[in-house]
């Protein structure tokens, strides 16, 4: 398995080389042969070798792990230094596409950025990421996704005594907000020059060598985050800890501790246990982003020399202002086609998601229903509502309007998505009982969040609304 180390290479104080902890007796239980095809990466022959491999026993020739130095606003209280506690990036690969990917461990152990933690992960948290990542991926979400997991036959104990794990995720680069935050805190310009060019080279290519370089990848990350978070509100993703360091500044969704589907529709939502004031609420999404970009600004301006930060911090924050017109922009345009209307209509769309907020109508289902209603079988949408006069003349509206048909519906407003009950579910009983079957099932399922195989029913079923209402996360570490 042969990895780029351009990271370490490019930024070497960005980053400590560290290995993993051993596992005493690893086994394989899951691998994402796709995503290894995708990367040419040879699928494993011998359970023994596989499990040494990514379970970090048995790293090839070459790979020099490193955790990465990054900083972080979380919940709005900066953290000079953060880091990867229990991560080690392991390299970079490029896929099929010729895109450069992150391969890297999370729960492989402590590194000097675990501070008090033991830099483990638990089986449960590890195959979250496994069914999330599949999950937005499926849904054409811009997402990390899980490459392996193998248990390491070592307990690890939070709350309860907990089978260990190690997942390898794929990213398109695990540099974040924090990482500039990091090299503008702690490092000098060159070091924030050289961390800017890394990152333009990755992932803004023809930015490079530009004048102002760095506004223009502020103005490419707000681009990138406004789409994803159009596109997490579309199908009621919450991430739950929006924090600077879990901002990618690749606009790929990563770090799934606490996140969440909506069952009811709710903009005021939160699942994480420990959001206890709604900073990372669902509606509150789009403002946090914002938030974030604007920290990311502040990082950015050691760039230019002290006569230049007055011009700068007047762009920058055009940029900023801008970025609620894109994501409005992007988020118009996705519910004009989970709608089926040729052009936006903010105030039909506006109206939908009053009225499924007022009575309470779950957001999956609900979407779905309306290619049904195209199909002249509007009662499946109807009897959501406690009374079918509620939506009736929205629906007469709408139906005047909408320009698609029901195949087209079909497909931009999902049958399936990672149920939090089902996922709950699927969890326990492999982390647990060693069950797998309950796993696997959904993670087929989530892979075909548009089909309308009956076999897939019971997983677009809403939970009953008291267990629903009562469901909280929790990070993971």
């Amino acid at each position: 398995m042969l990895l780029d180390n351009r990271f370490a290479r490019d930024l070497p104080t960005l980053c400590v080389p560290c290995n993993p902890v051993a596992a005493p007796a690893p086994q394989l239980v899951f691998f994402n042969t796709a995503l290894a095809a995708d990367l040419g990466l040879p699928l494993p022959q011998d359970p023994a070798a596989g499990a040494a491999l990514w379970s970090g026993n048995a790293l090839p020739p070459g790979i020099t792990p490193v955790a990465q130095a990054y900083s972080g606003h979380q919940f709005g209280h900066f953290s000079p230094v953060l880091g990867d506690g229990r991560a080690l990036l392991l390299g970079e690969r490029q896929d099929h596409d010729g895109q450069r990917r992150d391969l890297a461990f999370k729960g492989s152990g402590r590194t000097p950025f675990s501070r008090r933690g033991d830099g483990l992960a638990a089986l449960g948290p590890m195959l979250r990421e496994v069914l999330i990542g599949e999950g937005l991926h499926a849904l054409g979400i811009p997402a990390t996704r899980a490459l392996a997991v193998a248990t390491t036959g070592a307990p690890v104990y939070r709350d309860a005594e907990l089978p260990g794990a190690v997942l390898t995720r794929v990213a398109a680069s695990h540099l974040r907000v924090g990482s500039f935050q990091y090299a503008a805190a702690h490092t000098d310009r060159p070091t924030l020059q050289a961390l800017l060019e890394h990152t333009l080279a990755r992932h803004d290519p023809q930015q490079l060598g530009r004048a102002d370089a760095g506004l223009h990848l502020l103005a490419a990350v707000a681009e990138r985050q406004a789409r994803l978070i159009a596109q997490w509100m579309g199908v009621g993703f919450v991430h739950g800890v929006m924090n600077t360091d879990n901002m990618a500044l690749s606009g790929e969704s990563i770090d799934f501790g606490p996140c969440a589907f909506l069952d009811a529709y709710d903009p005021a939502r939160v699942f994480s246990s420990i959001d206890t004031h709604g900073r990372y609420a669902f509606g509150n999404q789009p403002a946090i982003a914002q938030w974030n970009l604007a920290r990311l600004a502040e990082a950015l301006l050691p760039l230019w020399d002290e006569a230049e930060h007055e011009r700068v911090a007047e762009a920058a924050t055009t940029v900023l202002q801008d970025f609620a017109t894109r994501f409005e922009a992007h988020w118009q345009a996705l519910q004009a086609r989970k709608l089926g209307l040729s052009t936006p209509d903010a105030g039909l769309a506006h109206d939908w998601l009053a009225l499924l907020h007022e009575h309470g109508v779950d957001h999956t289902a609900a979407w779905r229903a309306l290619a049904d209603a195209r199909d002249q079988q509007a009662r499946r949408l109807l009897d959501l509502f406690p009374d079918p006069a509620d939506v009736a003349p929205w629906l007469a509206r709408w139906q005047a309007v909408c320009a698609a048909g029901p195949t087209e519906l079909r497909a931009v407003n999902p049958r399936v998505i990672p149920r939090n009950h089902r996922v709950e579910e699927a969890l326990m009983a492999a982390s647990e009982a060693g069950d797998w079957a309950p796993f696997n099932a959904l993670l087929v399922a989530v892979r075909r969040p548009f089909d309308d195989d009956p076999a897939l029913a019971r997983f677009a079923e809403p939970p009953p609304a008291a267990q629903a209402a009562r469901y909280r996360t929790f990070c993971g570490t």
